[in-house]
């Protein structure tokens, strides 16, 4: 069974915006959105397309989580607390209503576990691979988000979690990790498939951190963008980078290691940095937040990121990190 388009969004779509008022229902042409007083939005966009964010035989509610979940990643790199979001969907013909139910039951679970609502969107048919766009929107205190630019040199860089899960993730996916154990396999496939925004951590890096992006393109690119942005240069200790045990145990079927945990993305961890003063607050924090957070490395004068070993020399990458055309 297949819905139209109108009966689609009413039955779907509208139950998912009941929470947020300035939707109407989605009965009207456009949303209304106002910030909290003494707040600006923060906003971003980001989209996933079938065969190349996802692969396409997941359970349609963990593609909407991890769609989803992209998205509020970077409203946490930015510090704001997420509010609402719009959805763009186009589905192929074969898309049935039972695919549907399961893709707006996980929305409708990361909405609650997120705070967010659905406030608008958009829905077309599409004889290509299902491709799903998400604009988010955050609130953030006035004049005092997140940005890219504020890194300085002696600032200590930071992670938090572990790097490397989802690149080993997908290979595992992709059956590239034969003779690794189940466990591990499933553990990293699950990092892959289904990350988790730091979403507390970046409301409560505002005023600590002195820049802050999030690992979606991989460890090195997007340390790479905060380098870039602030005019500055950084070193990264190849060693001090956090690794989890799945990881670990996956190394002996990977021959480029460091690229993979380095360069291979969809982590959706926070890399930031901050100074020496400020750094003192992050043990306490890791450990209200439950998250761990590593320094691994500091940014210098110069430009560009290098990645070293204990020996002093450089980690060779090939690549710095995802491209995406």
């Amino acid at each position: 069974m297949k819905s139209g388009e109108f009966e689609r969004i009413a039955r779907y779509f509208a139950p998912l915006a009941a929470g947020f008022p300035g939707a109407f229902g989605l009965t009207d042409d456009a949303a209304v959105l106002a910030p909290s007083p003494g707040h600006e939005f923060a906003v971003t966009t980001d989209t996933i397309v079938e065969g190349v964010h996802f692969v396409g035989d997941e359970p349609p509610a963990q593609i909407a989580a991890k769609m989803l979940r992209v998205n509020l990643s970077d409203i946490a790199a930015m510090g704001a607390r997420a509010v609402a979001y719009t959805l763009n969907v186009a589905l192929r013909p074969d898309v049935n209503d039972d695919w549907l139910d399961g893709f707006c039951a996980g929305l409708r679970a990361d909405q609650d576990k997120f705070g967010v609502h659905l406030m608008g969107g958009d829905s077309v048919a599409t004889h290509g691979p299902v491709v799903l766009t998400v604009t988010a929107f955050g609130e953030a205190p006035c004049g005092r988000a997140l940005r890219r630019n504020g890194a300085t040199p002696g600032d200590l860089i930071f992670v938090s979690g572990t790097i490397g899960d989802a690149a080993l993730g997908l290979r595992a996916v992709q059956g590239h990790l034969l003779g690794l154990d189940d466990a591990s396999a499933t553990a990293l496939a699950a990092r892959y498939r289904l990350p988790e925004p730091r979403m507390a951590l970046g409301t409560a890096l505002v005023g600590v951190a002195n820049a802050a992006a999030d690992v979606s393109d991989g460890l090195v690119a997007d340390l790479g963008h905060i380098v870039d942005a602030s005019g500055v240069g950084a070193v990264v200790n190849w060693d001090c980078v956090p690794i989890s045990t799945a990881a670990r145990a996956a190394a002996a079927f990977v021959d480029d290691l460091p690229s993979a945990i380095l360069t291979g993305g969809d982590d959706y961890e926070l890399v930031f940095t901050a100074s020496l003063d400020a750094a003192k607050a992050f043990p306490a924090m890791a450990r209200r937040l439950d998250i761990p957070l590593s320094e691994i490395g500091v940014v210098t004068a110069g430009e560009g990121v290098r990645v070293v070993g204990a020996d002093g020399l450089a980690v060779p990458l090939g690549k710095t990190g995802y491209v995406h055309c």
